[in-house]
């Protein structure tokens, strides 16, 4: 089976999430991806893509895209976001501790967290003016 690669530009808005759903849907079918695996993989995407709309542009709306690729390869998903927002690598926050209560820990810091248990590998780089997040997930259980 050959790589399957496929992507998208975006404005880095909340309002376009259902574009971004549209793009990894259509993708996943295509790739005959598990509705299983689908479910999970879009929680992931939702949680990436409303954290560099919410946070990566803060001074506005100029030049705020976000590319959204998928590519599929001997049996594994690689779903990769690139921004020129705001440099900030999500890996660097330490995992909540979960064992605290919501009084004890606060609220928030589950995003990364979540989508570090969903995907088998998350990784970083900032290179050229822009964020690179790649993730993936193991297809073949």
């Amino acid at each position: 089976m050959g790589e399957k690669m496929s992507k998208v530009t975006i404005p880095a808005r909340l309002e376009r999430l259902h574009d971004v759903f549209e793009f990894v849907d259509g993708f996943m079918k295509n790739a005959q991806i598990s509705a299983e695996l689908q479910g999970k993989i879009k929680l992931a995407v939702e949680e990436i893509f409303v954290n560099i709309a919410s946070y990566a542009y803060p001074n506005g709306h100029d030049n705020d895209d976000v590319t959204v690729r998928l590519s599929v390869d001997s049996g594994r998903l690689t779903v990769e976001f690139r921004d020129s927002g705001t440099p900030y690598n999500p890996l660097t926050k330490p995992d909540p501790d979960t064992s605290l209560s919501v009084a004890e820990r606060g609220i928030g810091g589950f995003g990364v967290y979540f989508v570090k248990s969903i995907m088998d590998s998350v990784e970083y780089r900032y290179e050229n003016g822009r964020n690179i997040l790649i993730t993936a997930k193991d297809l073949v259980q």
